[in-house]
């Protein structure tokens, strides 16, 4: 076949082909390094501080309400308060959170942290563990209606250009590069126990359901809590939702109150 080419033709057909190797290696070479194994997970009854991690826009209120919940609750419970707008990439915001996760490590000498991730808080933290080796630091990982399989509200917004989507709206975009790679293969990287809390009533995931994690422990709020009603916004400050997340961070494994 080769033989039937012109030299040019047939550089540029070789060229190609490397290129393709070299992606594929790329690809498996990738895979190989979220194995997990350089992870060292923390011991499971040993609580830490708990961070909570806003989501898309950066605001902290209704975290605040949950916040000071764990904390009458006898936890060391930190907001997160986002660098910039809460807008911009999630992989800055990844990385902002494990300088906030080194720094309460120092302050309290804790051999871990939990993390709760609320709306796109949940998918920075699941970066953060999957790439930044937060798998080594936290005890448990609990997400809030969080669009780990991406939003079609994302996906709207980003038809009307940039200004109507910033980069962090269209990484929640269900095609996303930064959720293809997240979902790609385990979409609970090694290290913590996981919890992934959604609700039906959710009207900015969606569908609703994008917040469940395979491999944690899902949890439907409607489910779990029958009569319950809450929306996106409200999810942080729902008194179910609150005794849920107690649930998720005691020293047992985490489950589902028979109460809420």
């Amino acid at each position: 076949m080769w033989g039937d080419l012109a030299p040019a033709r047939r550089r540029l057909y070789v060229g190609l082909l490397a290129l393709v190797v070299l992606v594929a290696a790329a690809v498996v070479v990738a895979v190989l390094l979220r194995g997990g194994d350089d992870v060292e997970p923390v011991a499971q009854d040993q609580p830490g501080p708990v961070l909570l991690v806003p989501g898309y826009g950066g605001s902290t209120a209704s975290l605040q309400v949950l916040a000071d919940a764990l904390t009458q609750d006898g936890k060391d419970a930190r907001v997160v308060k986002p660098r910039g707008d809460g807008t911009q990439d999630l992989r800055d915001q990844a990385a902002d959170l494990g300088d906030a996760v080194d720094a309460a490590l120092a302050d309290t000498g804790a051999p871990s942290v939990d993390l709760v991730g609320y709306s796109a808080g949940g998918v920075v933290v699941r970066y953060y563990v999957a790439e930044l080796g937060g798998g080594s630091h936290v005890r448990r990982a609990v997400t809030l209606a969080s669009p780990h399989h991406g939003t079609d509200l994302a996906s709207l917004a980003g038809s009307l250009g940039s200004s109507a989507c910033p980069e962090a709206c269209q990484q929640l975009d269900p095609d996303s590069d930064l959720l293809r790679g997240l979902n790609a293969g385990d979409e609970t990287p090694p290290g913590p126990a996981w919890v992934a809390l959604w609700t039906e009533d959710d009207a900015t995931v969606v569908p609703p359901d994008s917040g469940s994690l395979e491999g944690a422990l899902d949890v439907d709020l409607q489910d779990a809590c029958p009569g319950t009603t809450a929306s996106h916004p409200d999810v942080p400050r729902t008194p179910a939702v609150i005794a849920l997340v107690e649930a998720a961070l005691a020293t047992g494994a985490p489950t589902v109150p028979g109460d809420c």
